[in-house]
C-alpha cells in the first residue's frame, strides 16, 4: 500500500452549497487501484495474520501505519521515535500484523497524527471472527471531521500556521464525501435495503470530534465496540450511538420500515451543513431498493443536482 497527493472531490457539484473540494490530498492507494479517502479496508479473519507494505519509494515525505485494536510486536506499531518503524521517502517497509482480535478497527499515519490524518491518511481493519455469520446487508462507515485550510496550505492555496488549538472543522464526511453526493447509488454510500434485510453497519469515527450519530424510523442495537462483542444481556434498541474519535461502533437492525428514504446523520446539526448551507455535510440515508425507481428519488437526485436516469 503507497500514498499519492490526489484531489479529493466531497461535494463536487453547485448544488446545497457546493462545490466542495479539497486540492491536496495524502491519500492511500491499495495495488493498481485509485487513490481514496478514506483508504481501502484492510479485511481478515481471525487467525489470519497480516502483512501490510507501506511502499514509500514514490514518497515526497516519510510515513507509518498504525493499527488500533490488535497486539503486536513494538516495531509493528507504526509509533515513530517510540514503538514503531518511521518508513522514509523512498523506501519501503513490511508491517506483520496479527489478526489476534476479532472487530473492526482503525488504521493511520502515526506520523505528526493530527496532520496526517487531516490530510486523508486512515482507514478502517477488520478481523473476523472465527465463525462469522453474515448479515443480508452489510456496510462500512467513516467518519470525520475537517479543517479544510489544511489541505489547502498543502497545496499553496492557504497561508496559515498550522495548530491543532486553533483547529477549526468545517467540512463533515461519511466515507470522505458530504451530502448529497452520500445520497448517490453510485458515487456515495447509502445504505440500501430489502425490506426485512438484517443490516449491519460498521462505524468508525476517524476524526477529532464526537459525532451522535441517528438513523431515522429504525431502532439498532450496538452489537460491537472497538473490537469487543457486547453481550446480549447488555444489548438494547436505540437510535442515536454517540461514536468518540477513534472509536469503533457496529450496529445492527431489521428493515422493518414502511419502504422509503429515511436520513442517517450527525445530530449536531452544524455538521449536517456544507458551509452556511443546511442539510448537508455528515448526512446519508437508509434507502430501499423498492422506492429507488420512483419519482421521490428522483427527485432527490435532481435536487442534489444529479442528472435524472
Amino acid at each position: 500500500m503507497g500514498t499519492q497527493p490526489a484531489r479529493h472531490a466531497v461535494h463536487p457539484l453547485d448544488s446545497m452549497g457546493g462545490p466542495v473540494e479539497f486540492p491536496r490530498v495524502w491519500a492511500w492507494q491499495a495495488d493498481d487501484n485509485d487513490p481514496s479517502v478514506p483508504g481501502p479496508i484492510l479485511r481478515t479473519t481471525e487467525g489470519n495474520d497480516m502483512e501490510v507494505t507501506l511502499d514509500n519509494t514514490n514518497g515526497r515525505r516519510p510515513h507509518t501505519i498504525h493499527f488500533h485494536g490488535v497486539t503486536k510486536t513494538w516495531k509493528n506499531d507504526g509509533v515513530p521515535t517510540s514503538t514503531g518503524i518511521q518508513v522514509p521517502a523512498g523506501e519501503k517497509h513490511t508491517y506483520e500484523i496479527p489478526a489476534n482480535v476479532p472487530g473492526t478497527h482503525l488504521y493511520h499515519c502515526h506520523l505528526q497524527t493530527h496532520r496526517h490524518i487531516d490530510m486523508g491518511m486512515y482507514g478502517i481493519f477488520r478481523v473476523d471472527p472465527e465463525g462469522y455469520e453474515p448479515a443480508d446487508r452489510e456496510y462500512f462507515m467513516t467518519i470525520k471531521d475537517w479543517d479544510s485550510r489544511v489541505p489547502k496550505k498543502w497545496a499553496g492555496e492557504a497561508d496559515f500556521t498550522y495548530d491543532t488549538a486553533s483547529r477549526n472543522p468545517d467540512v463533515f464526511t461519511v466515507n470522505g464525501k458530504s451530502a448529497p453526493r452520500t445520497l448517490h447509488p453510485e458515487q456515495g454510500s447509502p445504505i440500501i435495503v430489502d425490506k426485512g434485510d438484517l443490516v449491519r453497519i460498521h462505524l468508525v469515527n476517524g476524526g477529532y470530534m464526537s459525532h451522535p450519530m441517528h438513523i431515522h424510523n429504525h431502532r439498532f442495537q450496538r452489537v460491537e465496540k472497538d473490537g469487543g462483542v457486547v453481550p446480549e444481556a447488555a444489548r438494547h434498541d436505540i437510535d442515536v450511538t454517540n461514536i468518540a474519535p477513534a472509536e469503533r461502533h457496529t450496529i445492527e437492525f431489521t428493515a422493518d420500515a414502511d419502504p422509503g428514504i429515511y436520513l442517517m446523520h450527525c445530530h449536531k446539526v452544524n455538521h449536517v451543513m456544507n458551509g452556511t448551507f443546511y442539510p448537508g455535510g455528515m448526512l446519508t440515508g437508509v434507502v430501499y431498493r423498492s422506492v429507488m425507481d420512483s419519482d421521490i428519488f428522483s427527485q432527490l437526485m435532481e435536487y442534489a443536482g444529479y442528472e435524472p436516469n
